[in-house]
């Protein structure tokens, strides 16, 4: 049977997931069977991390079960190139499974990317970073505004923008978002983090256990004593109390104004932090 294109449309993409997969009368009926070693994976594929535990339940399940819904996937000159259901296709290589259930699309590249994207945005399969290179993709390789692109995935614009930002960040910071040391949200505090205090915030982020809303309040905190301008140096010896007295404590203590008068101040950025001060300043009564 002659099969007719079916270009992915803008509109397609903005319903979603379910846009793109066979509806139950096609389910049966509409499908190929592909060998597995014929399809490859596709480098439009957003997702770079996979969980080897759920993983393993996947294979578990297609031994048991076989493989229940349809991959996608699209012919190139090298054969049949992956779009959507890499994990399918995973587990039912580690499975040892023959052939793998398969609707074939004529996607271009751009639409093999954007149909791989909605997939997994739609199942929130993708860590903060992966899908901030997914839109910088879209954005660089195919000239894509923000706008357009939240209308495809089904989000909005500011969502878009704000998620592309996190490339900015430093690697290491990348890194811990992917290995899920770090969430988006405290990613997306540290970008408001002054450059020369981040690496320092973001290391007591992980060591701590802080919050987004602590990450914040230190990035805030960085932000207003950051110096505006060059004044009279400080006194010499008045720094280095200060550096004695936060490595007593554990945070950090700023001293302001003068060996005769002025003021201590000293900052706590969780309960933990609050209650070890309170013991020191009181003698652990």
């Amino acid at each position: 049977m002659e099969r007719k294109p079916d270009p992915l449309k803008k509109k397609v993409l903005g319903r979603g997931l379910s846009a793109l997969l066979p509806g139950p009368a096609e389910r049966e009926t509409d499908f190929l069977r592909i060998p597995v070693s014929e399809i490859r994976a596709s480098n439009q594929q957003p997702r770079r991390s996979f969980s080897a535990e759920e993983l393993r339940d996947l294979v578990e399940s297609v031994r048991e079960k076989g493989i229940l819904q349809p991959v996608i996937v699209r012919s190139t000159n090298a054969g049949y190139e992956l779009v959507v259901g890499e994990r399918r296709l995973r587990a039912a290589q580690a499975a040892g499974v023959g052939t793998i259930p398969a609707i074939l699309k004529k996607f271009s590249d751009r639409e093999s990317l954007e149909a791989a994207l909605v997939e997994n945005v739609q199942r929130s399969d993708l860590n903060a970073i992966e899908l901030a290179e997914a839109y910088h993709r879209l954005a660089a390789e195919f000239s894509l505004s923000h706008e357009e692109i939240a209308r495809r995935v089904g989000k909005d614009r500011v969502t878009v923008a704000n998620t592309v930002r996190l490339l900015k960040l430093p690697a290491a910071v990348k890194q811990a978002v992917v290995d899920g040391r770090l969430s988006a949200g405290h990613a997306r505090a540290l970008l408001s983090a002054p450059a020369g205090r981040l690496p320092a915030i973001f290391e007591a982020a992980l060591r701590k256990g802080l919050s987004v809303r602590e990450v914040e309040r230190m990035c805030q905190e960085g932000e207003r004593t950051a110096p505006a301008r060059k004044g009279k140096p400080r006194d010499p010896h008045l720094k280095d109390l200060e550096d004695r007295l936060s490595r007593k404590g554990g945070t950090r203590v700023r001293i302001r104004g003068t060996p005769k008068t002025g003021r201590f101040e000293v900052f706590y950025f969780s309960e933990g932090e609050f209650a070890r001060m309170c013991d020191i300043l009181f003698g652990g009564k």
